[in-house]
C-alpha cells in the first residue's frame, strides 16, 4: 500500500493493459495512453475496435508489432512528455503510430521524430485504424475473430470512465482544447446509459461520468429526448443513478442548474448507491479580475453562495476543484485574495497548476508574466493553504462510519476509497487489520480510526 502523493498533476488518468495470450500468428498491437480520463476512453475505443478485427493487446513493446501513442497536448510540459513517451516507443519498438491532442500538430511530431508511422488528431478513431492496417496488417481468425469484442478496458474491473460529450464551447485564453477537440458535440442520453448499463452488468461498481464540459450537457441537443431519456445532466444523472452502482460527476461547471443535482446527492447519501455526494468544478481562480483575463465567468463572490447552498442542501457533499497560480499579470494581491477565497469555501479536495504557455493560447500575449521563481512560491504557498485545509476535514472524519470502495488487496492491507474519493487523484482509505476477505470492488463499511493530510485509515 502507498499513501496519496500530493504533487500528482490532477488532470492524469493511468492506463493499465491486461496481458492476453496471442494466438500463433496474431498481428499485436501496444498502446501508451497519456493525460486525461477523456484520452484513456479514447484509447479503450480504439483498442476495443482493433480486437474486433483480430488483433492482440500487448502491454509490453517487445512483441508488439506496432505501437500507438495515444497523446497529451494540454500543457507545454504535457507535450514534451508525449515527445519522451513517443521517442522511448521508438527506441524499444521502432514502429510507432501517434495520436490524441498532440496529433493536432503533426509537424510538431514529426520534427522532433520524423520516423514515425502516422500521426492523427484527437477521437480520429478510423484514421487511426487505417494506420494500424497500413502498418500491420490484420489477419483474422474467422472462426474466432470478427465477432462482437467485449470492451477493452484500460482501469480495473470495478470502476470506468463515461465520456458523455466531446469538445467544448468555452473559450478560455490559456485553453486550447476547443481548437483541438471542437465544440460540444453530446452523445444520446439512451446511448450512454445503453453504455452504463453494460458496464455495470459487466461487474462496474463506479461510474466516473466525463466531458470538458458535463454541466452543458445536451445543450448543442437542445435538451431533446430521445427513445425515453432526455439529454439533460440533471435528468441523465438521475437514470444513471439508477443503474445501482456509484455515480461520480467529474469537470463540472457551476451553472444555476448544478443545484438540482445535489438533492441526488443527498439521496444517496441516505441510500448507499446512486450520483455520489461530489462535485468536481474547475474553479481555476477566485479573484474577478484574474477570471476576466481568462475569459472565464468573474463570479466567485456568488460561487461562495451557491457552495453554502449546495452545504446546506447535502451536508455530506465533497468538493473537489483545480486551480492556476501564476496566471499572467497575476498580482500578490490577487493571489492572497485566492488564498482568503480558499479560507472561506473551504474545499475537500485541491489541485494546482502553475500557469505555462501553451502554443496557439491567447493567454500567451497577455502583458506581465509571472516569473518562475514567484510561480512556485505561490505554488508552494496555495498547496500548505490546501494541505492545512484537507487536514483538519480529514481529522474530523475519525470516530465516523463511512461506505468504501475496495480498489486493491495486497499482503500488508486493502487501499480503498470513501465517497469523497477519486481514483487517482483524491486519496485513500487504508485497512490494515481484517482485510483478507476483501476484494477489489467490494463496497463496505469502515469505522474511520486515523487520518493525515490526505488520506485515512479504518477498520471493518
Amino acid at each position: 500500500m502507498s499513501q496519496n502523493p500530493p504533487l500528482l498533476r490532477p488532470d492524469l488518468a493511468r492506463a493499465t493493459v491486461a496481458r492476453e495470450a496471442a494466438r500463433p500468428g496474431q498481428p499485436t498491437i501496444g498502446m501508451v495512453s497519456l493525460g486525461c480520463p477523456k484520452a484513456l476512453v479514447d484509447s479503450e475505443r480504439i483498442l476495443t475496435r482493433l480486437r474486433a478485427e483480430g488483433y492482440a493487446i500487448s502491454p509490453e513493446y517487445r512483441g508488439a508489432d506496432a505501437v500507438i501513442v495515444n497523446t497529451c497536448g494540454f500543457l507545454d510540459s504535457a507535450k514534451a512528455e508525449s515527445l519522451d513517451a513517443i521517442g522511448e516507443a521508438l527506441t524499444e519498438n521502432g514502429r510507432v503510430i501517434v495520436t490524441g491532442c498532440l496529433g493536432a500538430e503533426p509537424e510538431y511530431i514529426t520534427g522532433a521524430h520524423p520516423k514515425v508511422l502516422a500521426v492523427t488528431g484527437p477521437h480520429q478513431y478510423e484514421q487511426v485504424l487505417d494506420a494500424v492496417h497500413a502498418a500491420v496488417p490484420p489477419a483474422p481468425d474467422p472462426f474466432i475473430d470478427l465477432l462482437p469484442a467485449s470492451e477493452v478496458r484500460l482501469t480495473p474491473r470495478h470502476y470506468a470512465y463515461l465520456k458523455i460529450s466531446e469538445g467544448c464551447n468555452h473559450h478560455c485564453r490559456f485553453c486550447i482544447i476547443p481548437d483541438m477537440r471542437g465544440r460540444l458535440v453530446s452523445r444520446p442520453a439512451h446511448a450512454v446509459l445503453r453504455e452504463a448499463e453494460r458496464l455495470v452488468a459487466g461487474g462496474v461498481r463506479e461510474l466516473l461520468v466525463i466531458s470538458q464540459d458535463t454541466s452543458a450537457y445536451g445543450v448543442d441537443l437542445r435538451h431533446a429526448a430521445d427513445r425515453g431519456h432526455r439529454a439533460h445532466i440533471t435528468d441523465l444523472s438521475r437514470d444513471l443513478g439508477g443503474l445501482g452502482a456509484w455515480v461520480r460527476l467529474h469537470y463540472v461547471y457551476p451553472y444555476p442548474h448544478v443545484r438540482d443535482l445535489v438533492p441526488l446527492m443527498a439521496d444517496t447519501v441516505a441510500q448507499g448507491a446512486g450520483v455520489l455526494p461530489y462535485l468536481d468544478i474547475p474553479f481555476q481562480h477566485a479573484h474577478p479580475d484574474v477570471l476576466k483575463r481568462m475569459a472565464r465567468p468573474a463570479a466567485s463572490a456568488r460561487t461562495l453562495d451557491e457552495i453554502a447552498a449546495w452545504r446546506a442542501a447535502c451536508p455530506g457533499i465533497t468538493l473537489r476543484s483545480t486551480f492556476i497560480v501564476g496566471y499572467p499579470g497575476e498580482t500578490e494581491a490577487e493571489f492572497q485574495y485566492l488564498l482568503d477565497w480558499m479560507d472561506q469555501a473551504q474545499l475537500d479536495r485541491v489541485g494546482c497548476f502553475q500557469y505555462e504557455n501553451v502554443r496557439g493560447a491567447r493567454a500567451n500575449d497577455l502583458p506581465d508574466h509571472v516569473p518562475d521563481e514567484v510561480k512556485q512560491d505561490r505554488w508552494n504557498r496555495f498547496m500548505e493553504k490546501a494541505q492545512a485545509i484537507s487536514a483538519a476535514k480529514l481529522a474530523a472524519k475519525v470516530g465516523t462510519r463511512q461506505q468504501v470502495i475496495v480498489d486493491s488487496v495486497d499482503a500488508d492491507g486493502a487501499t480503498c476509497r470513501t465517497m469523497a474519493d477519486a481514483p487517482e487523484i483524491d486519496g485513500n482509505l487504508f485497512i490494515d487489520e481484517g482485510f483478507e476477505a476483501l476484494s477489489p470492488g467490494d463496497i463496505v463499511t469502515v469505522t474511520v480510526d486515523e487520518a493525515s493530510e490526505y488520506d485515512l485509515w479504518g477498520t471493518l
